[in-house]
């Protein structure tokens, strides 16, 4: 009786490290998910868009329109889109309003 309870215990042990595994891929999926969803919150990017570090000044259209046009096409459009998004915009809107004034340029 008692070997057949040791045996038990191992499987459930097995079985919940599994289910432990299992939510922590799920858990790391979802908020990767999440963080690359908004192409606006990745500074990385827009210091080329702007005059100063601080990022309170915006180039003039020319110096915007060929720093857009110099990244990769899949990040513009990620762009585009989350600045036709009003809530994702709104902390953007300067930005926002070169890169929709730009709409068609690809």
């Amino acid at each position: 009786m008692t070997v057949a309870w040791a045996t038990v215990q191992r499987i459930e042990d097995r079985v919940m490290r599994i289910r432990t595994v299992c939510l922590a891929v799920v858990a790391l999926g979802l908020s990767s998910g999440a963080a690359a969803a908004d192409p606006l919150s990745d500074l990385a990017s827009f210091p080329t868009f702007y005059t100063d570090a601080g990022m309170k000044k915006m180039k003039p259209m020319a110096d915007f329109k060929m720093a857009w046009l110099a990244m990769p096409k899949s990040d513009r459009t990620a762009m585009k889109k989350a600045c036709n998004d009003p809530a994702m915009s709104k902390a953007h809107a300067p930005f926002c309003a070169n890169v929709l004034a730009l709409g068609g340029t690809n």
